[in-house]
């Protein structure tokens, strides 16, 4: 990155430290991005853009202050740099500023950057997405395809010392088909992508997310609504993360832990879970949409273990929640964007996989209800109280997976659900989105092995 020169970011650090704060960071960026929507078999949207700026911050104890401007001029940068150090109230501090790059400690390959694919060759595939979801039934009424690429070049300098680079290259899709019969109407979604080029759709063809969402939709239209009631229910690996995501995982995130906001608040060392269950955070995955070579402040990315064996063992940590608790910054510090300051977030977050067989969970519950597709839900991290749609779901009974059923929905508490699942498959199945936290969002991944819950509430029909 050659948008701010070496010598002027080691003055943009010292500028912002001259009235005594503790710590301090640059942030620059440089994204292109490419967006194509296709909907109701029309190109609605089609743009692509490119977006730069820079942000600076200063810690100053439990404090911080940040800036960002889209101005690469060296006058703006540093009355900016003198803005935020007056975080700090201290003398003048003269400060050594001595900025050397560090190497990541992983690497990830790109085969086809989507910057060389032609927009012809993108709205083609799309097209070709579109007409095989519209050709399986006649009962569906709406497909949308969207098609999104980015690659963003960051640059982070530190008071540390250190200047850590990432481009980090992104390719995403997803499809979404609605069905009708009569006055039922069903949703088929999938998404697909990750820190991955174009690529992606060799090993992830389009046409067939497509047939998935578009069969999924249909065959939703046939399912009986979903008895109500407690009972077993199964959740598949091929739902995805989703449930780990918002029943642990945001309640694992320092800043929330620290202000109280975390049904799992000063619980380290305690039990938080089944014995069965490991929940790990890790951002060197190579192509998951939650991956990177460093986070937005700076810090290699890492694996953390975040609960081992049921036990709570730490959070995840940005720079300043590290300072507060004293701990080391886990590789979690997150933004949108050089317009939004870094918090602690997730990265991929996955139950890691267990010893029993899918059949074997399966023929253990006598008459439950089998997840295979997770859809949205809301959670109250401060509760763990937790509501979960349920876009795909069968019967079970008498060991087997019988007949498709609708309008299910899992009403739980996440503490308490974590600690009774009584059996965990030796399978992992990831599921992709973007996460909303503090008006800012970031790609995100989360995975399950398949898991037997003995007993939840389980909405729908009574």
């Amino acid at each position: 990155m050659t948008l701010i020169p070496q010598k002027l970011l080691s003055k943009l650090v010292k500028k912002a430290l001259t009235r005594g704060g503790d710590y301090a960071d640059i942030f620059i960026e440089h994204t292109s991005s490419t967006l194509i929507q296709i909907e109701d078999n029309k190109l609605e949207k089609l743009a692509s853009g490119v977006d730069a700026g820079v942000g600076i911050r200063v810690i100053s104890g439990e404090k911080s202050a940040y800036v960002y401007s889209n101005d690469f001029s060296s006058k703006t940068l540093l009355e900016l740099a003198d803005t935020v150090s007056k975080v700090a109230h201290e003398k003048h501090k003269d400060t050594i500023v001595d900025l050397r790059k560090i190497k990541p400690v992983v690497d990830f390959k790109i085969k086809f950057n989507p910057d060389d694919i032609s927009i012809d060759k993108k709205t083609l595939l799309m097209k070709n997405a579109n007409g095989t979801a519209w050709r399986v039934s006649p009962k569906i009424k709406q497909v949308s395809v969207i098609y999104k690429d980015f690659t963003q070049d960051i640059c982070i300098a530190t008071s540390d010392g250190i200047i850590a680079e990432d481009e980090r290259v992104h390719t995403l899709a997803v499809i979404q088909v609605v069905a009708q019969e009569g006055e039922v109407l069903q949703t088929g979604y999938e998404p697909v992508g990750g820190f991955i080029g174009f690529e992606l759709f060799d090993k992830d063809p389009l046409e067939k997310i497509a047939m998935r969402a578009a069969q999924r939709a249909v065959r939703m239209l046939s399912a009986k609504k979903t008895p109500g009631g407690r009972m077993p229910v199964v959740i598949s690996s091929e739902a995805g993360g989703t449930m780990i995501h918002e029943a642990i995982g945001h309640g694992l995130e320092a800043d929330l832990a620290q202000q109280g906001l975390s049904v799992y608040s000063n619980k380290i060392g305690e039990p938080v879970a089944s014995p069965l269950i490991t929940v790990i955070d890790d951002s060197t995955l190579p192509n998951k949409r939650g991956s990177f070579r460093f986070d937005d402040e700076g810090v290699p990315s890492q694996k953390t273990v975040l609960v081992e064996k049921g036990i709570l063992k730490g959070y995840m940590y940005d720079m300043l929640t590290s300072i507060k608790d004293k701990m080391v910054s886990t590789g979690n510090g997150r933004r949108q964007s050089y317009k939004h300051r870094p918090i602690p977030r997730m990265t991929n977050t996955f139950i890691a996989p267990g010893e029993s067989l899918l059949e074997e969970i399966i023929k253990s519950v006598d008459k439950g209800l089998f997840v295979k597709k997770m859809g949205g839900g809301q959670v109250n991290t401060t509760t763990g109280e937790f509501v979960f749609e349920v876009s795909e779901g069968y019967a079970i009974e008498k060991g087997k997976i019988t007949e498709p059923l609708r309008g299910a929905t899992l009403i739980g508490n996440g503490p308490e659900i974590l600690k009774s699942i009584d059996m965990v498959g030796i399978d992992l199945g990831f599921s992709i989105g973007t996460c909303g936290k503090d008006m800012q969002g970031v790609p995100v991944s989360d995975a399950m092995p398949t898991i037997r819950v003995p007993e939840m509430v389980v909405g729908g029909s009574v």
